[in-house]
């Protein structure tokens, strides 16, 4: 029986990672960059917001494609659906993050550029929302801090504490 994720799998999750650690680290650092620099930085945190966007997409798609492989030895059943909830919460946070962030961008009726394409407003100038989005945005980016390092927590903790495959399943 396999008891690994898919190489595919594997990829885009850490690829998931990488685009997650950036596209925060480009609004974490972005007073960092001299004033020239900040439109680039913030272009830079909405691609990799939405390739997040993206990822995420294709990896629900291959969750129905791949079966989930089991954990050995098995979890407790209230542990085996914690972890699927948590899973299921992040793959919300992340589609609806890139998504709060695409909306307040389009809003305040700025551009939005894609690897070097401008994407076209689809919705109307409306800068009275753009903060509430906002501000929406920024509270689920900081609840994302918090789910990201659970996940991660409870991984580390099932490899060298519980001594189980959780975390191998997801290694390279």
């Amino acid at each position: 029986m396999k008891n690994r994720y898919s190489l595919l799998q594997i990829r885009l999750h850490w690829l998931t990672l990488l685009m997650i650690v950036l596209a925060y680290g480009a609004m974490l650092g972005r007073d960092y960059f001299p004033d020239d620099y900040r439109v680039l930085v913030r272009q830079l945190h909405y691609n990799f917001g939405l390739s997040v966007w993206v990822l995420v997409f294709i990896r629900i798609l291959l969750r129905y494609r791949f079966r989930t492989p089991p954990i050995t030895p098995p979890l407790p059943r209230w542990q085996a659906h914690v972890a699927t909830l948590t899973h299921w919460l992040l793959y919300l946070l992340f589609l609806a993050l890139p998504t709060l962030g695409f909306l307040t961008v389009q809003f305040a009726g700025r551009s939005i550029y894609l690897l070097g394409w401008e994407l076209p407003q689809l919705v109307p100038a409306h800068p009275e929302w753009r903060s509430g989005l906002r501000n929406t945005h920024e509270l689920v980016a900081n609840i994302g801090y918090y789910l990201v390092a659970l996940h991660a927590l409870a991984a580390l903790f099932h490899h060298y504490f519980m001594k189980d495959d959780t975390l191998k399943r997801m290694l390279p």
